[in-house]
Protein backbone atom coordinates (compact mmCIF):
# COMPACT_ATOMS: atom_id res chain seq x y z
CA UNK A 1 0.00 0.00 0.00
CA UNK A 2 2.90 2.51 0.95
CA UNK A 3 4.60 1.08 -1.98
CA UNK A 4 1.69 2.22 -3.99
CA UNK A 5 1.44 5.48 -2.68
CA UNK A 6 4.50 6.04 -3.21
CA UNK A 7 4.83 5.32 -7.11
CA UNK A 8 1.58 7.49 -7.50
CA UNK A 9 3.22 10.46 -6.21
CA UNK A 10 6.22 10.24 -8.39
CA UNK A 11 3.69 10.00 -11.15
CA UNK A 12 2.00 13.26 -10.31
CA UNK A 13 4.99 14.44 -10.11
CA UNK A 14 6.30 13.18 -13.15
CA UNK A 15 2.72 14.31 -14.66
CA UNK A 16 3.01 17.98 -13.62
CA UNK A 17 6.70 17.97 -14.92
CA UNK A 18 5.79 17.14 -18.21
CA UNK A 19 2.58 19.53 -18.23
CA UNK A 20 4.27 22.73 -17.32
CA UNK A 21 7.46 21.90 -19.76
CA UNK A 22 4.95 21.14 -22.61
CA UNK A 23 2.57 24.56 -21.58
CA UNK A 24 6.63 26.41 -21.37
CA UNK A 25 6.90 25.58 -25.11
CA UNK A 26 3.68 25.75 -26.69
CA UNK A 27 3.40 29.71 -25.34
CA UNK A 28 7.32 30.21 -26.54
CA UNK A 29 5.84 28.75 -29.96
CA UNK A 30 3.00 30.64 -29.98
CA UNK A 31 5.05 34.15 -29.53
CA UNK A 32 8.19 33.08 -31.76
CA UNK A 33 5.66 32.36 -34.59
CA UNK A 34 4.42 36.22 -34.42
CA UNK A 35 8.05 36.94 -35.88
CA UNK A 36 7.89 39.14 -38.94
CA UNK A 37 10.82 38.14 -40.42
CA UNK A 38 12.38 34.54 -40.89
CA UNK A 39 15.80 35.30 -43.69
CA UNK A 40 17.84 32.86 -42.54
CA UNK A 41 20.49 35.51 -41.50
CA UNK A 42 23.25 36.17 -38.62
CA UNK A 43 20.86 39.01 -36.91
CA UNK A 44 17.52 36.62 -37.25
CA UNK A 45 18.96 33.60 -35.83
CA UNK A 46 21.49 35.18 -33.47
CA UNK A 47 19.74 38.23 -32.19
CA UNK A 48 16.16 37.95 -32.88
CA UNK A 49 15.97 39.85 -35.53
CA UNK A 50 16.87 43.35 -33.25
CA UNK A 51 13.09 42.65 -32.16
CA UNK A 52 13.49 41.24 -28.51
CA UNK A 53 11.80 43.92 -25.83
CA UNK A 54 13.33 44.74 -23.05
CA UNK A 55 11.42 41.90 -20.79
CA UNK A 56 12.70 39.50 -23.19
CA UNK A 57 15.84 41.09 -22.92
CA UNK A 58 15.35 40.61 -18.45
CA UNK A 59 14.07 37.61 -19.21
CA UNK A 60 16.97 36.13 -21.28
CA UNK A 61 19.68 37.80 -18.94
CA UNK A 62 18.45 36.14 -15.82
CA UNK A 63 17.74 32.76 -16.81
CA UNK A 64 20.94 32.15 -19.32
CA UNK A 65 22.66 33.09 -15.63
CA UNK A 66 20.31 31.75 -13.06
CA UNK A 67 20.21 27.92 -13.20
CA UNK A 68 21.00 24.59 -11.73
CA UNK A 69 25.13 26.10 -11.27
CA UNK A 70 23.69 28.09 -9.05
CA UNK A 71 20.91 26.41 -7.51
CA UNK A 72 22.54 23.19 -7.07
CA UNK A 73 26.25 24.58 -6.59
CA UNK A 74 25.71 27.41 -4.41
CA UNK A 75 23.12 25.56 -2.35
CA UNK A 76 25.39 22.75 -2.15
CA UNK A 77 27.73 25.19 -0.24
CA UNK A 78 25.44 25.24 2.12
CA UNK A 79 26.67 28.75 3.37
CA UNK A 80 25.49 32.51 3.26
CA UNK A 81 29.20 33.55 1.68
CA UNK A 82 28.02 32.83 -1.87
CA UNK A 83 25.75 35.17 -2.26
CA UNK A 84 28.45 37.76 -2.78
CA UNK A 85 28.55 36.11 -6.33
CA UNK A 86 25.27 37.46 -7.17
CA UNK A 87 25.10 40.79 -5.20
CA UNK A 88 28.10 41.41 -7.01
CA UNK A 89 26.73 40.94 -10.37
CA UNK A 90 24.36 43.75 -9.75
CA UNK A 91 27.87 45.61 -10.28
CA UNK A 92 28.69 43.95 -13.20
CA UNK A 93 25.47 44.36 -14.86
CA UNK A 94 25.32 48.61 -14.50
CA UNK A 95 28.75 48.13 -16.00
CA UNK A 96 27.11 46.33 -18.85
CA UNK A 97 24.41 48.78 -19.27
CA UNK A 98 26.46 51.97 -18.86
CA UNK A 99 29.55 51.69 -20.78
CA UNK A 100 29.46 48.41 -22.80
CA UNK A 101 26.04 48.24 -24.55
CA UNK A 102 26.26 51.67 -26.00
CA UNK A 103 29.66 50.46 -27.77
CA UNK A 104 28.34 47.07 -29.05
CA UNK A 105 25.21 48.86 -30.60
CA UNK A 106 27.52 51.72 -32.21
CA UNK A 107 29.48 49.33 -33.69
CA UNK A 108 26.49 46.84 -34.42
CA UNK A 109 28.10 43.95 -33.35
CA UNK A 110 26.91 40.44 -33.36
CA UNK A 111 29.75 38.83 -31.32
CA UNK A 112 31.77 40.76 -28.85
CA UNK A 113 34.71 39.73 -30.52
CA UNK A 114 33.68 42.10 -33.99
CA UNK A 115 33.96 44.97 -31.36
CA UNK A 116 37.90 43.54 -30.42
CA UNK A 117 38.75 43.34 -34.56
CA UNK A 118 37.44 46.89 -35.18
CA UNK A 119 39.94 48.26 -32.15
CA UNK A 120 42.78 46.51 -32.95
CA UNK A 121 42.57 46.36 -36.72
CA UNK A 122 43.29 43.02 -37.21
CA UNK A 123 41.09 39.86 -37.40
CA UNK A 124 43.61 37.55 -35.54
CA UNK A 125 42.89 38.03 -32.31
CA UNK A 126 38.99 37.92 -32.54
CA UNK A 127 39.73 34.66 -34.04
CA UNK A 128 41.64 33.83 -30.85
CA UNK A 129 39.50 34.86 -28.55
CA UNK A 130 36.12 33.29 -30.14
CA UNK A 131 38.46 29.96 -30.10
CA UNK A 132 38.14 30.71 -26.40
CA UNK A 133 34.84 31.40 -25.89
CA UNK A 134 34.05 28.13 -27.55
CA UNK A 135 36.74 26.03 -25.80
CA UNK A 136 35.39 27.42 -22.46
CA UNK A 137 31.22 26.83 -23.57
CA UNK A 138 31.91 23.06 -25.26
CA UNK A 139 34.10 21.93 -22.40
CA UNK A 140 32.56 23.80 -19.63
CA UNK A 141 29.79 25.54 -19.22
CA UNK A 142 27.28 23.35 -21.56
CA UNK A 143 28.41 19.82 -19.84
CA UNK A 144 28.81 21.37 -16.47
CA UNK A 145 24.91 23.07 -17.28
CA UNK A 146 23.67 19.39 -18.07
CA UNK A 147 25.18 17.74 -15.05
CA UNK A 148 23.93 19.85 -12.35
CA UNK A 149 20.50 19.38 -14.13
CA UNK A 150 20.47 16.23 -14.26
CA UNK A 151 21.99 15.74 -10.56
CA UNK A 152 19.15 18.08 -9.36
CA UNK A 153 16.71 15.80 -11.43
CA UNK A 154 18.05 12.52 -10.02
CA UNK A 155 17.60 13.70 -6.53
CA UNK A 156 14.19 14.94 -6.95
CA UNK A 157 13.05 11.78 -8.65
CA UNK A 158 15.52 9.33 -7.22
CA UNK A 159 18.80 7.56 -8.13
CA UNK A 160 17.84 4.15 -9.87
CA UNK A 161 17.81 6.89 -13.25
CA UNK A 162 21.24 7.36 -14.37
CA UNK A 163 22.46 11.05 -14.28
CA UNK A 164 23.68 11.15 -17.68
CA UNK A 165 19.90 9.56 -19.08
CA UNK A 166 18.42 13.56 -16.97
CA UNK A 167 21.34 15.14 -18.77
CA UNK A 168 20.95 13.76 -21.97
CA UNK A 169 16.89 14.57 -22.07
CA UNK A 170 17.57 17.81 -21.02
CA UNK A 171 19.76 18.34 -23.61
CA UNK A 172 17.67 17.59 -26.64
CA UNK A 173 15.24 19.40 -25.38
CA UNK A 174 17.56 22.26 -25.57
CA UNK A 175 19.15 22.18 -28.94
CA UNK A 176 15.50 21.53 -30.37
CA UNK A 177 14.87 24.73 -28.73
CA UNK A 178 18.04 26.70 -30.57
CA UNK A 179 17.75 24.85 -33.89
CA UNK A 180 14.10 25.54 -34.33
CA UNK A 181 13.40 29.19 -32.74
CA UNK A 182 17.48 30.73 -32.23
CA UNK A 183 17.56 33.03 -29.59
CA UNK A 184 14.00 34.43 -29.72
CA UNK A 185 12.83 30.97 -29.03
CA UNK A 186 15.43 31.09 -25.97
CA UNK A 187 14.63 34.52 -24.70
CA UNK A 188 10.81 33.77 -24.89
CA UNK A 189 11.50 30.74 -22.84
CA UNK A 190 13.62 32.13 -20.50
CA UNK A 191 11.24 34.85 -19.56
CA UNK A 192 8.16 32.34 -19.34
CA UNK A 193 9.89 30.04 -16.87
CA UNK A 194 11.99 32.42 -15.36
CA UNK A 195 8.26 33.78 -13.82
CA UNK A 196 7.64 30.75 -12.40
CA UNK A 197 11.13 29.57 -11.06
CA UNK A 198 11.61 32.77 -9.56
CA UNK A 199 8.85 32.41 -7.67
CA UNK A 200 8.76 29.06 -7.33
CA UNK A 201 12.66 29.56 -5.69
CA UNK A 202 11.15 31.88 -3.49
CA UNK A 203 7.98 29.81 -2.09
CA UNK A 204 10.75 27.14 -1.18
CA UNK A 205 13.11 29.95 0.86
CA UNK A 206 9.90 30.23 2.74
CA UNK A 207 8.82 26.92 3.32
CA UNK A 208 12.21 25.92 3.92
CA UNK A 209 12.56 28.04 6.56
CA UNK A 210 9.07 27.27 8.08
CA UNK A 211 10.42 23.58 8.14
CA UNK A 212 13.04 24.74 10.62
CA UNK A 213 10.84 27.59 12.25
CA UNK A 214 12.98 29.97 11.21
CA UNK A 215 15.71 28.71 13.74
CA UNK A 216 19.32 28.37 12.24
CA UNK A 217 20.82 28.10 15.97
CA UNK A 218 21.99 25.33 15.04
CA UNK A 219 23.60 25.52 11.99
CA UNK A 220 27.60 26.76 12.82
CA UNK A 221 28.42 30.23 12.58
CA UNK A 222 30.71 30.02 9.74
CA UNK A 223 28.27 29.13 7.42
CA UNK A 224 26.19 32.06 8.31
CA UNK A 225 28.73 34.29 8.15
CA UNK A 226 29.08 37.00 5.21
CA UNK A 227 32.56 38.17 5.88
CA UNK A 228 34.70 35.04 4.57
CA UNK A 229 38.11 34.20 6.30
CA UNK A 230 40.84 33.80 4.38
CA UNK A 231 40.03 29.69 3.62
CA UNK A 232 36.83 30.46 2.56
CA UNK A 233 35.41 30.07 -1.12
CA UNK A 234 35.08 33.63 -0.82
CA UNK A 235 37.53 35.66 1.23
CA UNK A 236 35.88 38.88 2.60
CA UNK A 237 39.09 41.07 0.98
CA UNK A 238 38.66 39.26 -2.35
CA UNK A 239 35.38 41.50 -2.71
CA UNK A 240 37.47 44.71 -3.88
CA UNK A 241 39.93 42.63 -5.97
CA UNK A 242 39.25 40.14 -8.19
CA UNK A 243 35.73 39.68 -8.06
CA UNK A 244 35.40 43.17 -9.37
CA UNK A 245 36.62 41.78 -13.08
CA UNK A 246 35.21 38.56 -12.67
CA UNK A 247 31.93 40.47 -12.66
CA UNK A 248 33.06 43.16 -15.77
CA UNK A 249 33.77 39.63 -18.24
CA UNK A 250 31.16 37.33 -17.24
CA UNK A 251 28.33 40.23 -17.76
CA UNK A 252 30.21 43.24 -20.30
CA UNK A 253 32.81 40.63 -22.61
CA UNK A 254 31.12 37.18 -22.16
CA UNK A 255 29.15 36.65 -25.07
CA UNK A 256 26.59 33.92 -23.81
CA UNK A 257 25.55 37.38 -21.83
CA UNK A 258 26.08 40.19 -23.84
CA UNK A 259 24.61 38.74 -27.24
CA UNK A 260 21.13 38.94 -25.14
CA UNK A 261 21.82 42.54 -24.46
CA UNK A 262 22.33 43.21 -28.28
CA UNK A 263 19.11 41.53 -29.74
CA UNK A 264 16.86 44.93 -28.56
CA UNK A 265 15.85 47.53 -31.33
CA UNK A 266 17.70 50.54 -29.35
CA UNK A 267 19.91 51.24 -26.34
CA UNK A 268 17.40 52.16 -24.62
CA UNK A 269 15.34 49.15 -24.54
CA UNK A 270 18.85 47.38 -23.90
CA UNK A 271 19.48 49.00 -20.94
CA UNK A 272 15.64 48.85 -20.03
CA UNK A 273 16.41 45.45 -19.66
CA UNK A 274 19.23 45.07 -18.13
CA UNK A 275 18.18 47.26 -15.87
CA UNK A 276 15.34 45.17 -14.72
CA UNK A 277 17.67 42.41 -14.96
CA UNK A 278 19.83 43.88 -12.16
CA UNK A 279 17.15 45.04 -9.71
CA UNK A 280 16.57 40.88 -9.89
CA UNK A 281 19.58 39.94 -9.06
CA UNK A 282 20.15 42.41 -6.24
CA UNK A 283 16.46 41.10 -4.59
CA UNK A 284 15.44 37.80 -5.60
CA UNK A 285 18.32 36.04 -6.54
CA UNK A 286 20.64 36.30 -3.56
CA UNK A 287 18.29 34.57 -1.20
CA UNK A 288 17.55 31.52 -3.51
CA UNK A 289 20.82 30.37 -3.82
CA UNK A 290 21.76 30.13 -0.58
CA UNK A 291 19.47 29.80 2.22
CA UNK A 292 17.78 26.73 0.97
CA UNK A 293 21.66 25.25 1.53
CA UNK A 294 21.86 26.29 4.92
CA UNK A 295 18.32 24.74 5.84
CA UNK A 296 19.44 21.74 4.44
CA UNK A 297 22.52 21.78 6.49
CA UNK A 298 20.43 21.89 9.51
CA UNK A 299 18.40 19.10 8.25
CA UNK A 300 20.62 16.51 6.42
CA UNK A 301 23.63 17.64 7.69
CA UNK A 302 26.36 18.19 5.08
CA UNK A 303 25.30 16.69 1.72
CA UNK A 304 27.23 18.62 -1.00
CA UNK A 305 25.59 19.28 -4.24
CA UNK A 306 22.93 17.44 -3.50
CA UNK A 307 21.30 19.79 -0.97
CA UNK A 308 18.75 21.62 -2.80
CA UNK A 309 17.44 18.62 -4.37
CA UNK A 310 16.77 16.62 -0.82
CA UNK A 311 15.49 20.01 0.25
CA UNK A 312 13.27 20.43 -2.33
CA UNK A 313 11.72 16.99 -1.82
CA UNK A 314 11.54 17.27 1.26
CA UNK A 315 9.11 20.76 2.19
CA UNK A 316 7.21 20.23 -1.63
CA UNK A 317 4.00 18.55 -1.56
CA UNK A 318 4.19 15.83 -4.94
CA UNK A 319 2.26 18.20 -7.25
CA UNK A 320 4.61 21.50 -6.58
CA UNK A 321 7.93 19.27 -6.44
CA UNK A 322 6.70 18.30 -10.12
CA UNK A 323 6.10 22.20 -11.10
CA UNK A 324 9.18 23.46 -9.75
CA UNK A 325 10.91 20.33 -11.43
CA UNK A 326 9.70 21.63 -14.51
CA UNK A 327 10.56 25.15 -14.04
CA UNK A 328 14.47 23.73 -13.18
CA UNK A 329 13.99 21.92 -16.12
CA UNK A 330 13.30 24.94 -18.10
CA UNK A 331 16.12 26.65 -16.30
CA UNK A 332 18.57 24.06 -17.62
CA UNK A 333 17.29 24.00 -20.82
CA UNK A 334 17.18 27.56 -21.21
CA UNK A 335 20.97 28.19 -20.19
CA UNK A 336 22.14 25.03 -22.09
CA UNK A 337 19.90 26.77 -25.49
CA UNK A 338 21.61 30.13 -24.90
CA UNK A 339 25.34 29.04 -24.54
CA UNK A 340 24.58 26.69 -27.62
CA UNK A 341 23.22 29.58 -29.52
CA UNK A 342 25.72 31.59 -28.55
CA UNK A 343 28.44 29.07 -29.51
CA UNK A 344 26.71 28.51 -33.08
CA UNK A 345 27.25 32.06 -33.07
CA UNK A 346 30.76 32.50 -32.84
CA UNK A 347 31.39 29.65 -35.24
CA UNK A 348 29.46 30.92 -37.91
CA UNK A 349 30.32 34.31 -37.70
CA UNK A 350 33.71 34.29 -36.33
CA UNK A 351 34.98 31.08 -37.92
CA UNK A 352 33.24 29.82 -40.83
CA UNK A 353 32.01 32.76 -42.90
CA UNK A 354 36.17 33.54 -42.57
CA UNK A 355 37.77 30.52 -43.12
CA UNK A 356 34.67 28.17 -45.20
CA UNK A 357 32.78 30.27 -47.01
CA UNK A 358 30.16 32.67 -46.77
CA UNK A 359 26.67 31.50 -45.09
CA UNK A 360 23.50 31.24 -47.41
CA UNK A 361 21.16 30.22 -44.13
CA UNK A 362 22.75 30.30 -40.56
CA UNK A 363 19.53 28.18 -39.32
CA UNK A 364 21.14 25.24 -41.53
CA UNK A 365 24.83 25.72 -40.48
CA UNK A 366 23.46 26.17 -36.72
CA UNK A 367 21.42 22.71 -37.09
CA UNK A 368 24.72 20.72 -37.98
CA UNK A 369 26.38 22.55 -35.21
CA UNK A 370 24.18 22.23 -32.57
CA UNK A 371 23.72 18.93 -32.96
CA UNK A 372 27.70 17.80 -33.08
CA UNK A 373 27.89 20.83 -29.52
CA UNK A 374 25.31 18.99 -27.75
CA UNK A 375 26.44 15.47 -28.51
CA UNK A 376 29.99 16.20 -27.21
CA UNK A 377 28.77 18.30 -23.77
CA UNK A 378 26.61 15.13 -23.54
CA UNK A 379 29.84 12.71 -23.37
CA UNK A 380 31.68 15.12 -21.06
CA UNK A 381 28.87 15.25 -18.29
CA UNK A 382 30.87 12.28 -16.40
CA UNK A 383 33.58 14.80 -16.13
CA UNK A 384 31.97 16.79 -13.35
CA UNK A 385 31.11 14.05 -11.39
CA UNK A 386 33.63 14.04 -9.10
CA UNK A 387 33.72 17.96 -8.44
CA UNK A 388 33.82 18.23 -4.62
CA UNK A 389 31.82 22.13 -5.54
CA UNK A 390 30.64 22.42 -9.14
CA UNK A 391 30.36 25.85 -8.21
CA UNK A 392 33.91 26.12 -7.29
CA UNK A 393 35.10 24.44 -9.64
CA UNK A 394 33.52 26.48 -12.44
CA UNK A 395 34.67 29.78 -10.99
CA UNK A 396 38.37 28.61 -10.97
CA UNK A 397 37.85 26.66 -14.52
CA UNK A 398 36.31 30.54 -15.79
CA UNK A 399 39.75 31.84 -13.75
CA UNK A 400 41.74 30.63 -17.11
CA UNK A 401 39.80 32.56 -19.70
CA UNK A 402 38.06 35.24 -18.19
CA UNK A 403 41.01 37.23 -17.24
CA UNK A 404 43.23 36.74 -20.60
CA UNK A 405 39.94 37.81 -22.35
CA UNK A 406 39.20 40.80 -20.04
CA UNK A 407 43.05 42.17 -20.49
CA UNK A 408 42.41 42.01 -24.82
CA UNK A 409 39.13 44.05 -23.78
CA UNK A 410 41.17 46.52 -21.64
CA UNK A 411 44.23 47.09 -24.08
CA UNK A 412 42.26 47.66 -26.76
CA UNK A 413 39.71 50.00 -25.39
CA UNK A 414 41.66 51.90 -22.92
CA UNK A 415 44.92 51.94 -25.32
CA UNK A 416 45.20 53.36 -28.52
CA UNK A 417 47.89 52.03 -31.48
CA UNK A 418 47.90 48.32 -29.74
CA UNK A 419 48.35 45.93 -32.60
CA UNK A 420 46.46 42.80 -32.40
CA UNK A 421 49.40 40.53 -32.28
CA UNK A 422 50.56 42.29 -28.77
CA UNK A 423 47.11 40.97 -27.86
CA UNK A 424 47.36 38.17 -28.40
CA UNK A 425 50.66 38.20 -26.68
CA UNK A 426 48.78 39.19 -23.28
CA UNK A 427 46.42 36.52 -23.82
CA UNK A 428 48.54 33.74 -24.34
CA UNK A 429 50.46 35.32 -21.22
CA UNK A 430 47.51 35.23 -18.85
CA UNK A 431 46.36 31.48 -19.71
CA UNK A 432 49.73 29.97 -19.65
CA UNK A 433 50.20 32.09 -16.07
CA UNK A 434 46.65 31.11 -14.55
CA UNK A 435 46.94 27.81 -16.02
CA UNK A 436 50.21 26.89 -13.96
CA UNK A 437 48.90 28.53 -11.03
CA UNK A 438 45.47 26.48 -11.00
CA UNK A 439 47.54 22.59 -12.06
CA UNK A 440 51.00 23.86 -10.84
CA UNK A 441 51.67 26.48 -8.34
CA UNK A 442 48.92 25.82 -6.03
CA UNK A 443 48.36 22.47 -5.91
CA UNK A 444 51.88 22.01 -4.96
CA UNK A 445 51.93 24.65 -2.18
CA UNK A 446 54.49 27.05 -3.83
CA UNK A 447 52.17 29.50 -4.18
CA UNK A 448 49.06 30.51 -1.33
CA UNK A 449 47.13 33.13 -3.07
CA UNK A 450 43.50 32.56 -3.33
CA UNK A 451 42.66 31.96 -6.91
CA UNK A 452 40.07 34.93 -7.06
CA UNK A 453 43.16 37.17 -6.05
CA UNK A 454 45.25 35.57 -8.38
CA UNK A 455 42.92 36.34 -11.04
CA UNK A 456 43.77 40.09 -10.91
CA UNK A 457 47.65 39.21 -11.24
CA UNK A 458 46.74 37.72 -13.93
CA UNK A 459 44.85 40.28 -15.27
CA UNK A 460 47.31 42.89 -14.86
CA UNK A 461 50.35 41.21 -15.98
CA UNK A 462 48.41 40.19 -19.74
CA UNK A 463 47.87 43.76 -20.24
CA UNK A 464 51.48 44.90 -19.23
CA UNK A 465 52.69 41.64 -21.61
CA UNK A 466 50.26 42.93 -24.23
CA UNK A 467 51.90 46.78 -24.30
CA UNK A 468 55.42 45.21 -23.52
CA UNK A 469 55.43 43.31 -26.93
CA UNK A 470 53.55 46.04 -28.48
CA UNK A 471 56.63 48.66 -27.85
CA UNK A 472 59.45 45.97 -27.81
CA UNK A 473 58.62 43.41 -30.41
CA UNK A 474 56.02 45.47 -33.07
CA UNK A 475 57.96 48.55 -32.76
CA UNK A 476 54.70 50.80 -31.75
CA UNK A 477 54.09 53.00 -28.85
CA UNK A 478 50.70 52.39 -27.28
CA UNK A 479 48.79 55.58 -25.98
CA UNK A 480 46.39 56.22 -22.97
CA UNK A 481 42.87 57.41 -23.84
CA UNK A 482 41.71 56.35 -20.80
CA UNK A 483 37.85 56.69 -20.72
CA UNK A 484 37.27 58.92 -23.80
CA UNK A 485 36.38 55.81 -25.87
CA UNK A 486 32.99 55.54 -23.62
CA UNK A 487 32.00 58.89 -23.95
CA UNK A 488 28.84 59.11 -26.26
CA UNK A 489 30.37 61.84 -28.66
CA UNK A 490 33.56 61.13 -30.72
CA UNK A 491 33.45 57.29 -30.74
CA UNK A 492 36.55 56.33 -33.07
CA UNK A 493 35.53 53.79 -35.23
CA UNK A 494 39.57 51.90 -35.25
CA UNK A 495 42.84 52.72 -34.00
Amino acid sequence: MFGDSAQYGNAVQLAVCLGLTALVGLLTWLNVRQAKRHDGSEQDVYLAGKGLSWVFVAGAITLTNLSTDQLVGMNGNQMLLLAWWEIAGFVGLMILAFVFVPLYYRYNCTTVTELLERRYGGRSIRTLISGLFLFGNILIYLPAALYSGGLFLQSLFGAQIPLIVFSAILAVIGAAYTIFGGLRAVAVMDTYSGIGILGLALLIVFLALAAVDFDLSNVPAERLTMVGASDSPIPFHTLFTGMIFIQVFYWSTNQNITQRAMAAPTVKEARKGVFAAALIRILIVPPIVVLPGVVAYQLFGDVGDRAYGMLVAEVLPAWLSGAFAAMVAAAVITTFSAVLNSTVALYSVDFHEQYVGEVENHWKLGAVMSVLATILAIMLVPMFMTAESIINLLQQLNGLLSMPILSAFIAGLLFRNVGAPAAIAGVVWGVALYGGFSFWLQPAGLVAMHYIDFMVVTLVTSVIAALVFNRLVMGRKAEFIGFALFRKAGLPEAN
